[in-house]
């Protein structure tokens, strides 16, 4: 006897993996929430809470921003020697030849 195929089978796996997934999540987000020092740093009201709070915010910003700073710094050296090549080039070709 021949094995019936259904088209939606794979379709009714993804589903069914998909919302495996998405309570594993659910149910971890609470424990993966923030670090612990995040967490009673922004809990407190106090000034040095807070301020701990804020250093790490910004630590955060600084780290994210570090690899398109060193990009950016990369592709500038890049643009500005080859456009001082070609200036070389021109300047050269404009030259006249002797011979």
């Amino acid at each position: 006897m021949k094995a019936i195929y259904h088209q939606f089978e794979p379709a009714v796996t993804r589903w069914i993996v998909a919302a495996i997934v998405l309570a594993l999540v659910l149910l971890i987000a609470s424990v993966a929430a923030a670090c612990p020092t995040c967490k009673e740093g922004v809990a407190q009201n106090d000034p040095q809470g807070q301020a701990l709070a804020a250093g790490y915010y910004y630590s955060i910003l600084f780290m994210m921003s570090t690899p398109y700073i060193v990009l950016a710094t990369f592709a500038s050296c890049a643009y500005y020697s080859i456009r001082r090549a070609r200036q070389q080039q021109a300047a050269v070709e404009e030259l006249p030849a002797t011979s």
